[in-house]
């Protein structure tokens, strides 16, 4: 018996893809969601969040399993698998799971996500979301007048720390190479300010702490592999993020980074696919922020769907 076709699919069970099932099943579209390898996205590894609207503090964890429940209270189909391979270039489009099981369906919301860049050394896992942390935004608040070390630099991290200094904070950028990769704009915010030191032709290779509290960072010059040993409460990665989207590589136009390219907000290369959050999001990379490209997808694909007379 062959399988039904699917009005939508939703690849990915972050804040976009769960915000695109609640709307997307409030219009009767029956979506179903694949979760992917990490349902939650990266809030799963998020301790603390005190910016989402309506809540003035819960766990990362906690608002996605509420974000699931409330997607279940409106009967969205979720199932657990990672997406191995699709094939955009007929339609109904065909999304292989777990290397076996096909789905067809008429339209596609591609809420993958990303993953962020690591230094891979010790104690960064250890100290991940307890003062080891890849967003200034969402964490710097926790860390007001005290000591910080900010990794990379490129525009990413001279926002960072422009952020950071309005907390007052004491701030060490480590750069790998011999001078600063973002913009002169960017670079301008930093450079010559008293409360920054830059250390350069260095990473972070080791991140210390006990009790679950970050104290410190070993810095290694890659020239001389000299190192130093800097006192920190917090250590921000701004080493960039990698968009999942491998497989989409060749069937949908993407950066060169990786991202997504859309137009009218959420809408791909191709019609009927649409993207949500930080698959096509490089700037803001906030939950709310992915929950209104996840908002946006479910519509359009709404709207996709009737003009088609598929809905």
């Amino acid at each position: 018996m062959q399988n039904p076709i699917r009005s939508l699919v939703i690849l990915g069970a972050g804040p976009a893809g769960l915000t695109a099932g609640i709307y997307a099943a409030r219009a009767n579209l029956n979506p179903l969601i694949i979760e992917g390898p990490k349902p939650g996205g990266q809030l799963m590894g998020t301790t603390v969040i005190e910016n989402w609207p309506g809540s003035t503090s819960l766990s990362g964890p906690q608002l996605m399993i509420d974000m699931a429940e409330h997607a279940k209270k409106f009967k969205v189909e979720t199932i657990s698998g990672s997406v191995t391979a699709v094939d955009l270039s007929q339609k109904p489009f065909v999304i292989t799971v777990d290397g076996t099981k096909q789905i067809s369906a008429h339209s596609i919301i591609i809420a993958t996500g990303a993953t962020p860049n690591q230094l891979n050394c010790p104690g960064e896992s250890e100290f991940w979301g307890k003062g080891v942390s890849t967003c200034a935004v969402c964490d710097g608040a926790f860390y007001r007048d005290q000591e910080i070390i900010i990794v990379g630099g490129g525009d990413s991290s001279m926002e960072a720390a422009s952020f950071l200094r309005r907390n007052g904070n004491k701030i060490t950028i480590v750069h790998i190479g011999d001078k600063l990769t973002a913009s002169h704009a960017m670079q301008s915010r930093v450079l010559g300010k008293p409360e920054f030191n830059i250390i350069y032709n260095s990473t972070v290779t080791a991140i210390h702490g006990s009790g679950g509290k970050l104290a410190g960072a070993t810095v290694t010059n890659q020239l001389t592999q000299q190192t130093q040993e800097l006192q920190a409460d917090a250590v921000f990665l701004a080493i960039g993020l990698k968009p999942n989207t491998a497989m989409f590589a060749g069937q949908v136009e993407r950066t060169k980074i990786g991202h997504i390219v859309v137009h009218d907000l959420v809408k791909t290369s191709v019609p009927g696919v649409f993207a949500a959050g930080d698959v096509q999001d490089p700037k803001y990379r906030q939950a709310i922020v992915s929950s209104g490209f996840g908002c946006m997808a479910a519509l359009e694909a709404e709207r996709y769907l009737a003009d088609q007379g598929l809905d």
